[in-house]
């Protein structure tokens, strides 16, 4: 039995200490692989803006919202590669009500 599709939005912070092409590169990266194992809705990219709290002496993050509509498995896979990139700050992985 095929499981059904659920809707998920996932924003992920990443440090802005990896430079304009490290975070273009972050981010192509994870497009890419929603893309390969979701149907990627939309990118909002949110830029760069100050974090309400320190995250390992950093002040700025860049934001970046993925929506994407995939199987319940995915969004496992995609927490564990967002906890072993460089650079990525912090993650939020979301189902939405539908």
């Amino acid at each position: 039995m095929t499981q059904l599709k659920q809707s998920y939005e996932s924003m992920i912070i990443i440090s802005t200490k990896l430079g304009d092409d490290g975070i273009k590169a972050v981010i192509e990266k994870f497009k890419d692989l929603i893309s390969k194992n979701a149907t990627l809705e939309s990118v909002d990219d949110w830029g760069k803006r100050k974090l309400a709290y320190p995250i390992n002496y950093e002040t700025e993050g860049y934001y970046v919202l993925f929506n994407f509509e995939s199987q319940p498995d995915f969004p496992a896979e995609l927490d564990r590669v967002y906890n072993i990139t460089d650079g990525v700050i912090r993650t939020l992985i979301i189902s939405k009500e539908v």
